[in-house]
């Protein structure tokens, strides 16, 4: 509980062996009083029995979903649970559990919460292509939403009983689906969206996957996912 209310922590994880563990030690040992769910999104290595070791909840996928289907998996959970406020914390240990009871106290005057890395909190940047996009979609989506986003793509999400209910229907699977997709979907339908500043940390394990290649295929990814997502809804 934080706050009075049921909390659950969902981290999709993708062959996140080398990290998951600690996440769900650091998480449990900063907030006692939550419950963590690790949905095992297809993995090949032994991230769920780490991630089982190390205390949390498992629910394993039979094959690759990526983040959107995961997280369905997390909120049907949680929906059928009874849980007041789901967060989402990446495996690779990036998120830090410390800003979580802020989320969820934003959660009083809001549905979805962002924890935002370019609002004023810790040295995370970007540059490139993928700044441009990023720059792109948080105008576009501040208009839609009717306050200022400025990390749209931000995983760090917090959200109320009410949008559990609205994600364990629908949550989309597509790239990027899972964070542009849901915020026209969201914004469109009513609900109130907010963003706090969080610092962002390097990854506890593994290698992060940015190049200047991929970071152009991003920018037009980014762009194609958004115009559809604001035609789609």
């Amino acid at each position: 509980m934080i706050n009075g209310k049921k909390v659950l922590i969902i981290v999709p994880a993708w062959n996140e062996a080398g990290s998951i563990a600690d996440v769900v030690a650091e998480v449990r040992g900063e907030l006692p009083g939550v419950d963590i769910i690790v949905v095992d999104d297809g993995s090949s290595d032994d991230t769920a029995v780490r991630a089982a070791s190390a205390g949390a909840i498992v629910a394993r996928l039979p094959f690759n979903l990526g983040v959107g289907g995961a997280m369905r998996t997390g909120y049907r959970y949680a929906r059928d649970h009874g849980y007041d406020v789901a967060i989402q914390v990446d495996a690779d240990g990036q998120h830090d559990p410390r800003y979580i009871p802020k989320l969820v106290d934003a959660l009083d005057e809001h549905d979805l919460v962002i924890g935002a890395r370019f609002a004023g909190e810790g040295g995370y940047s970007v540059t490139g292509p993928r700044k441009w996009a990023m720059r792109m979609l948080s105008a576009v989506l501040s208009r839609l939403a009717r306050t200022k986003l400025s990390d749209t793509t931000s995983g760090h999400r917090a959200c109320n009983r009410k949008l559990i209910e609205f994600f364990a229907h629908w949550y989309p699977a597509e790239y990027l689906g899972d964070t542009i997709e849901v915020l026209v979907r969201v914004a469109r339908s009513g609900y109130r969206i907010t963003q706090i500043p969080v610092a962002m940390r390097p990854r506890m394990a593994g290698t992060p996957s940015a190049s200047p290649m991929k970071s152009t295929i991003y920018l037009g990814r980014a762009g194609i996912v958004l115009l559809l997502a604001l035609i789609r809804t």
